[in-house]
């Protein structure tokens, strides 16, 4: 079972299973934008999570995105779980190639909070409540590469990013070690996050999957899900 939340700019904080997990990857909006005025409305997620994502073009060259998301599983059996939620934006440059291939590079930015309760904890430890929450702030830049028709698209993309903890509050007690001083003692992190995106269907709408992979590059054994996979639905205007 899992618990999370994501921060602006994509971030996410999460549950998995009994214990604490504090990032799990979002879906990258790769939204293959190739000229003044094309857009892309995209409704993703999974079991645990639900996302909606933008972008316009607004020149030749430069489009906007945004995304934000909440974070909503259940709780497990014994009343552990937590939630979350994000907001993004981003801006960058795009180029079509050959009229079939889409370059873009967008930095983006973002923030969100989340909660995490672990209330199978409180007996073992008296005095707590066995809860932890905190804002995340995330900024980097997305690079992407992919093929673009009128039937189908599909395109590699890369973020990079800083993972940024604050405000962090609580008193939960993991396995007799207090997880607000791990998460205050790995309050940066630096990651890169490779994930490929397809989309197939109809002009104006296709079905899109899309799979990531999270690489925390400052501490490899840092408390966080390393991959995901999404299904979603992307709309053109």
């Amino acid at each position: 079972m899992k618990k999370s939340f994501l921060g602006l700019v994509l971030v996410s904080f999460l549950v998995t299973g009994c214990s604490p997990i504090f990032y799990t990857p979002n879906t990258q909006n790769v939204p293959m934008i190739s000229s003044k005025g094309d857009n892309k409305i995209t409704v993703a997620g999974n079991g645990n999570q639900v996302e909606l994502q933008g972008a316009y073009g607004l020149t030749d060259a430069f489009a906007i995105q945004a995304n934000a998301g909440l974070f909503i599983p259940r709780n497990l059996d014994n009343g552990d779980g937590g939630s979350g939620n994000f907001f993004e934006v981003g801006g960058g440059y795009f180029k079509s190639i050959k009229e079939v291939f889409v370059f873009e590079a967008y930095g983006i930015l973002g923030m969100g909070s989340m909660e995490n309760h672990f209330k199978s904890t409180v007996e073992d430890n008296p005095g707590t409540n066995g809860d932890i929450s905190s804002t995340i702030f995330r900024v980097g830049v997305q690079p992407s590469f992919g093929y673009k028709s009128k039937y189908f698209e599909a395109a590699i993309s890369t973020r990079i990013v800083s993972l940024i903890y604050s405000n962090i509050e609580g008193d939960l007690i993991y396995s007799g070690n207090n997880q607000m001083d791990y998460l205050n003692d790995n309050k940066t992190n630096f990651l890169v996050e490779p994930a490929i995106t397809l989309r197939g269907g109809f002009e104006k709408i296709k079905l899109q999957v899309q799979y990531g992979y999270s690489l925390n590059l400052t501490n490899t054994a840092f408390k966080q899900d390393k991959s995901y996979l999404t299904l979603g639905l992307s709309f053109k205007l």
